[in-house]
């Protein structure tokens, strides 16, 4: 089984608010004690955390469902609900959260960036909220509010600082094996590395992150073979190392390996072509037994003798320090949150239907058929400009409103 997942579904649910309670007071020698209903509890908000400490999105596979608290239920004597508690994920550094039609929600790229993924449900005003000089005992409260919960797909691009390129069985797992202390599949036939591994290389007093990406095929920009499903993973890579290999069983010159290389790249991503870039040959033991010499006048290494691999690696930290010199330091980690919502009109059917949280949050009262919560829910659709976008809308008299889960017959 894979120990590595860079693809997962994740289904947030955030918690409910509690409800308002309707109470009176009820005290010796008080004939007729006030309104002292509490406000429910909101429910607890489910937020996405970049995390160094997690690697992949593994824990998500089998385990996709993610919530938060419940507020509880307000009570006698203006007793406040209890909030519900947040719900923290943890998920890799690099995480890109996205809706079901594939939008990018949040780009969670370094420690302690945070995303509210879903938001708790307010919890319901108690009748104590509703006193005033108009309404001196109101006997309704509100109901609490369902907490967001939507399905998400989460994609890891890795945050590597060089990401070593090439087509299948050019060496990448061996070269990476022998530079860190990662310890990836070997085998001598093409894509034997089915996952991207990351190692750490240490050159001086600098530490580099390197990653071997699987290995890329012509037309892979295009969805062929296996390593379409990883080219994302060199988006964030700061260095790309081009490793041809000089003994391909193949006999694939490195010249038409490293143009369809670049193409592949180019075509996936274009600025790709624009990141500081080193193009070497591996298996330079091999190619100095064959028969024929291998027309290349680049640098050389060999993994297996350690031929060149001290150069190699003091020009990764060299290209990796230039590019990290030249980054704006940030700030502090990011906090994505939704913007507020108001609402709007839409058609449905013969009728129409008002969306927004406002607009739904107005109509959420426990009894509708009391006069007096009938009253104030006509008040708060109407300072809420409902009736005017309605009107807008074309509504007339007699059509069916559907608000949350009411339905109202428009009247001007």
């Amino acid at each position: 089984m894979s120990g590595f997942v860079d693809e997962s579904g994740l289904h947030v649910k955030a918690g409910n608010g509690g409800a308002g309670a309707v109470s009176f007071r009820r005290e010796a020698h008080v004939a007729k004690g006030g309104p002292d209903g509490g406000d429910g509890g909101d429910g607890g908000d489910v937020w996405l955390v970049a995390d160094r400490n997690v690697a992949s999105l593994l824990g998500f596979r089998d385990h996709p469902h993610r919530r938060a608290g419940d507020g509880t239920h307000g009570g006698s004597k203006r007793a406040h609900g209890r909030r519900g508690a947040d719900l923290v994920v943890p998920v890799p550094e690099g995480t890109v959260a996205r809706d079901q039609s594939g939008g990018v929600l949040a780009d969670l790229v370094h420690e302690g960036d945070r995303w509210l993924a879903a938001e708790g449900g307010q919890g319901g005003r108690g009748n104590a909220s509703f006193h005033s000089n108009r309404r001196r005992a109101p006997s309704f409260a509100e109901q609490g509010e369902e907490g967001e919960e939507r399905w998400l797909r989460l994609e890891l691009k890795l945050m590597a600082d060089v990401a070593l390129v090439g087509l299948p069985n050019a060496g990448k797992s061996t070269l990476i094996s022998a530079i860190s202390a990662a310890k990836p599949k070997i085998a001598a036939y093409p894509f034997t590395t089915l996952e991207p591994h990351l190692g750490v290389v240490r050159y001086d007093d600098v530490e580099v992150a390197v990653a071997d990406i699987p290995g890329l095929i012509e037309g892979a920009s295009e969805g062929r073979g296996l390593g379409y499903r990883f080219l994302r993973h060199l988006e964030r890579a700061r260095v790309l190392v081009v490793l041809v290999d000089l003994a391909s069983v193949d006999e694939v010159a490195p010249e038409r390996q490293e143009e369809v290389l670049l193409t592949e790249l180019g075509r996936y991503q274009a600025d790709l072509l624009e990141r500081p870039r080193l193009t070497v040959g591996t298996k330079a033991d091999l190619a100095a037994s064959l028969e024929t010499p291998v027309d290349w006048s680049g640098p050389r290494i060999s993994a297996v003798t350690g031929e060149g691999l001290r150069w190699l690696v003091g020009q990764m930290a060299r290209l990796v320090g230039e590019v990290r010199a030249a980054e704006p330091k940030p700030e502090a980690f990011v906090v994505h949150r939704p913007g507020g919502e108001g609402f709007r009109v839409e058609r449905e059917g013969a009728g129409f239907v008002v969306v927004g949280r406002s607009a739904e949050r107005a109509v959420a009262v426990n009894d509708l058929t009391n006069r007096d919560a009938l009253v104030y829910v006509q008040e708060r659709l109407r300072r809420l400009g409902v009736d005017r976008a309605l009107a807008r809308a074309g509504a007339r008299p007699g059509d069916s409103v559907r608000v949350g889960g009411m339905t109202f017959d428009y009247q001007e």
